[in-house]
C-alpha cells in the first residue's frame, strides 16, 4: 500500500483542543507548505482568554478523574491505550505532520510516530514502579520522601520535529500524573491537535490535555507566564528558552525544563571505520535537512585521514535527491521556510566571505519550495560564522587536529554543549574523551539516538536545563516533599 497522497486532500483540525472539543478559531497565521512554498491554511493566536480557558479545563479535569490519586496501574493502562491508537491512525497522522512540516511521510510512518508510540509506553509503566521512598532515621522517628505530580505543566515543542516532540513532553507529565497545557509551534500546530483528539477516543480523562495555537510572543508569553502553570518545559532556540526564563522569573518562579540549542561536534580519530564514520556524519546533517538541535555539524578530524573522509562524506552528501514530503520516496527534507532558508543561505555566505572554502552545495536548490544544498565549508576556524552559529540547516563545517587536547580545543564551544560524536576504535581514548567533552550526550561510533528510551537528553552550557526522555524526565514532572513523623 502505497503511503504517498495529494496534499489538496487532507483535512485539518484548526482550532485549540480544550476540554476535549476542537474550539474553531479564525487563523491568523499565514502557513504554506515548506516541500512547494503553497499557501494551505492559517493558524490561530490563543490569547489571554483562550490560555486561561485551558488552564482551567486542565484544573478541573485533574480534579473530577482524580488522574494524580487513582491506582497508577490505571494509568499505565490509559496512556498504553493511547499509544496503541496513535499506531492505529499513524497514516492520518503523518498525512497531517507532512503537509506542514519538513518531515517525509515515511519517515514519519517508520520512525517518528512509532518510535513516538513506543515513547508513551515507556513513560507509562514509571506511574506505578516510581513512587515515595522511606529514609533512615532514629528509632523514634519514620522519614518519608513523598512524590507527587505538579498539577498543571505548561509544555511548549518546536516545529522540527512535532510529533516526537509532543510525545516527550506528554508522556512523562501525564504519566506522573500531570495535566498538560501544550502550545504547538505556529508554523507545524495540527498534529498535536490530533493526537490530543486521539488521547480522548483511547479513554484519557477529557481536558488532561489541551492544545493551545499560536505563537511565542503572544500564546507562550502568557502560557509560561500564567500563574497556575505549576512547571514549564520547552524544546526550541537558545533565545527563545531566554526569553522564557526571563518570563518565568518576572511572573512567579517555577521549575522549568529547557532543551535549546546545539553545535555539536563529530571527533574522527585515524583508527575509527572511516566509511561507518562517513554515513553516520553525513546522516546526521542530511537527515531532516540539518534541522535537528543535535545535528553533528561540526566535523573534527584527524589530519591524516582527513582527505579520506572528507571525499567519502562529499560522495553521500551530492547523492541526496530532494522531494515533496507527501511523496513516500523522499529522503530528504526542505528547509521548514523561506525566512529559515534565506537564513541559512546567510550563514554560508558569511562563512566564505570569512574565509570558508565551500566543498559542495552553498545556495538553495532549484526545486519547488524551501530546499537547501547540503553543503561543506573547509578551512573554517572558531571565529567562523558557520562555526559559532547554529545554523539548523544541512551545513557541514571540516577542521582538522594533530593531538587529543587540540581535538578537545576545537570541540568546546562558547555557547553550546548539547551532543557530540566521536570515532574511535580504541576503548581507552573513547573513555577519556567521553569524560572531557561538554555535552549532555556522547555518541561513540554513531550518530543517532535509539529506541533506547531510558537514555536521557540535555544539554551543558545554554543548550538547556533539566532533561528529556528517561527517568530522569518522568521525575522532572514530580515534586518531593520531605515528611519526618515521631514514634
Amino acid at each position: 500500500m502505497s503511503l504517498s497522497f495529494d496534499p489538496d486532500t487532507v483535512p485539518f483540525p484548526v482550532g485549540h483542543f480544550i476540554g476535549g472539543e476542537l474550539i474553531a478559531a479564525e487563523g491568523a497565521i499565514e502557513m504554506r507548505r515548506p516541500s512547494d512554498g503553497k499557501l494551505y491554511t492559517a493558524c490561530p493566536i490563543a490569547g489571554t482568554d483562550i490560555v486561561a480557558r485551558a488552564v482551567e479545563s486542565a484544573k478541573a479535569a485533574l480534579k473530577s478523574s482524580n488522574w494524580s490519586g487513582i491506582r497508577p496501574r490505571e494509568r499505565t493502562k490509559a496512556l498504553q491505550a493511547w499509544a496503541d491508537l496513535i499506531e492505529v491512525e499513524a497514516e492520518t497522522l503523518a498525512r497531517i505532520e507532512a503537509m506542514s512540516s519538513t518531515r517525509p511521510v515515511g519517515q514519519l510512518i517508520a520512525g517518528d510516530i512509532a518510535v513516538t508510540a513506543e515513547q508513551i509506553r515507556f513513560f507509562a509503566e514509571f506511574a506505578d514502579k516510581e513512587g515515595s521512598e522511606l529514609v533512615p532515621t532514629d528509632d523514634a522517628s519514620l522519614g518519608m520522601i513523598m512524590s507527587e505530580p505538579y498539577g498543571v505543566v505548561g509544555a511548549i515543542t518546536p516545529w522540527n520535529f512535532p510529533i516526537s516532540m509532543a510525545g516527550w513532553k506528554l508522556g512523562p507529565a501525564l504519566a506522573a500524573g500531570n495535566a498538560v497545557v501544550l502550545k504547538p509551534s505556529e508554523m507545524t500546530p495540527f498534529s498535536a491537535v490530533y493526537m490530543a483528539q486521539l488521547a480522548v477516543r483511547a479513554g484519557l480523562p477529557a481536558g488532561l490535555i489541551n492544545i493551545v495555537l499560536g505563537d511565542g510572543p503572544t500564546t507562550g508569553t502568557v502560557l509560561t507566564g500564567h500563574p497556575e502553570i505549576a512547571k514549564v518545559s520547552f524544546t526550541g532556540s537558545t533565545r527563545a528558552g531566554s526569553a522564557i526564563m526571563e518570563n518565568v522569573a518576572r511572573t512567579g518562579i517555577k521549575p522549568t525544563t529547557l532543551e535549546l540549542g546545539g553545535k555539536s561536534p563529530q571527533l574522527v580519530f585515524a583508527d575509527a571505520d572511516l566509511d561507518k564514520a562517513a554515513i553516520a556524519i553525513a546522516g546526521s546533517v542530511t537527515f531532516n535537512a540539518g534541522q535537528a538541535c543535535v545535528a553533528g555539524t561540526r566535523l573534527i578530524v584527524e589530519k591524516r585521514v582527513a582527505d579520506r573522509l572528507t571525499a567519502a562524506i562529499l560522495e553521500r552528501m551530492k547523492a541526496v535527491r530532494p522531494g515533496p514530503t507527501w511523496d513516500e520516496a523522499t529522503h530528504y527534507s526542505p528547509i521548514i521556510s523561506d525566512r529559515q532558508r534565506t537564513r541559512v543561505d546567510g550563514i554560508v555566505r558569511a562563512a566564505i566571505e570569512a574565509g570558508g572554502e565551500c566543498l559542495t552545495g552553498g545556495g538553495a536548490m532549484e526545486n519547488p519550495g524551501y530546499f537547501y544544498e547540503p553543503t561543506l565549508i573547509a578551512n573554517v576556524d572558531q571565529a567562523n560564522p558557520a562555526i559559532v552559529e547554529e545554523i539548523f540547516g544541512p551545513v557541514l563545517t571540516v577542521q582538522t587536529f594533530e593531538t587529543e587536547d587540540e581535538a578537545l580545543a576545537l570541540s568546546s564551544h562558547p555557547t553550546y554543549g548539547l551532543a557530540s560524536g566521536l570515532f574511535t576504535a580504541d576503548l581507552s581514548r573513547t573513555i577519556r574523551i567521553a569524560r572531557k567533552l561538554e555535552a549532555g550526550t556522547v555518541w561513540v561510533n554513531r550518530y543517532s539516538r535509539s529506541r533506547d528510551h531510558i537514555l536521557p537528553t540535555g544539554g551543558y552550557k545554554r543548550s538547556g536545563i533539566g532533561k528529556d526522555l528517561g527517568r530522569e524526565a518522568y521525575l522532572a514532572n514530580r515534586r518531593t516533599k520531605s515528611v519526618l513523623v515521631s514514634l
